[in-house]
């Protein structure tokens, strides 16, 4: 059963500094809820129930916003504040839990996620980064599909997408040795890379921060060396574990924002908020004035 996600939230956020300095990268808003909320609930909506936090210290704020607030939930409701009241308790449904472990140093994403391991056990799991902000028609129907992928074919997914040649060097890089991957397709993955140059790319399908792993993964991370920047990266597992078994690539439908860094965040801002029924009109008019 396919029920635990990682969400890696140990990061310093230097790319979006000053404001991540007392708060986390994570709580930064887009519209009305912070990044970290948008994620949790792409996961919920794709069936996850267990949701694991890679943490460290400075980062309670997180861990804080996912449980109860019982003098402000007990305010909102003596002034009748239905909504508002409504819109806090819910914020994580019945049957989801969270749970944190700490990642006390900064070792990279393999690292982070292996530091997971005695939580997700022999199990099967999904890997998402809460810098990515995927906004679908529905939510978290990227990730349904990548779920549902898995499940019929029993093989690891890699959310990848599309990207100019031209910005090739800053994600990690999938190689499906030339197959077209169309748009919410998928593809046998033969290879990656972190970052690589553009004359060593061997595709511009990006890894975009969603993935489905088999539990080997962990058993691999163990021994996996630092690699790129001097840390262990997830990258480098997951090509060893294409020798074993098969890995697919997903190419992703929905619009991708990174909000980790201020044009990302800003972005997100404006996409979320011109959908939002209380923010659309008022941002749309003081968009006109542009």
């Amino acid at each position: 059963m396919l029920s635990k996600v990682v969400i890696p939230v140990a990061g310093l956020g230097t790319r979006v500094l000053p404001a991540s300095k007392a708060i986390p990268k994570e709580m930064l808003s887009v519209v009305d809820k912070p990044v970290i909320q948008h994620v949790v609930e792409e996961a919920v909506a794709a069936g996850f129930r267990q949701i694991i936090l890679v943490t460290r210290s400075g980062k309670s704020a997180i861990e804080d916003h996912f449980d109860s607030h019982y003098e402000l939930e007990a305010e909102l409701d003596r002034k009748g504040k239905v909504a508002l009241l409504s819109s806090v308790r819910e914020i994580l449904p019945a049957g989801v839990e969270v749970i944190s472990v700490r990642q006390p140093f900064a070792k990279g994403l393999g690292h982070a996620v292996l530091c997971a391991a005695a939580v997700t056990g022999d199990e099967d799991f999904a890997v998402m980064l809460p810098d990515m902000l995927i906004d679908n028609a529905s939510t978290g129907a990227d990730m349904q599909a990548m779920v549902e992928r898995y499940r019929a074919g029993g093989h690891g997914q890699i959310m990848v997408e599309a990207v100019p040649e031209d910005q090739v060097e800053r994600y990690g890089i999938v190689d499906c040795g030339g197959a077209a991957v169309e748009i919410g397709g998928g593809a046998g993955i033969r290879g990656m890379i972190e970052k690589p140059p553009r004359d060593q790319a061997p595709s511009n399908l990006a890894i975009v921060g969603r993935y489905i792993l088999p539990a080997r993964v962990m058993s691999l991370l163990q021994d996996t060396q630092p690699g790129a920047g001097g840390e262990i990266q997830l990258t480098d597992a997951l090509v060893r574990l294409i020798d074993e078994t098969p890995l697919e690539a997903y190419s992703m439908t929905g619009d991708l924002y990174d909000c980790g860094n201020k044009a990302g965040l800003l972005q997100a801002n404006v996409a979320l908020g011109l959908k939002h029924p209380e923010t659309a009109d008022a941002l749309k008019a003081f968009l006109a004035k542009f």
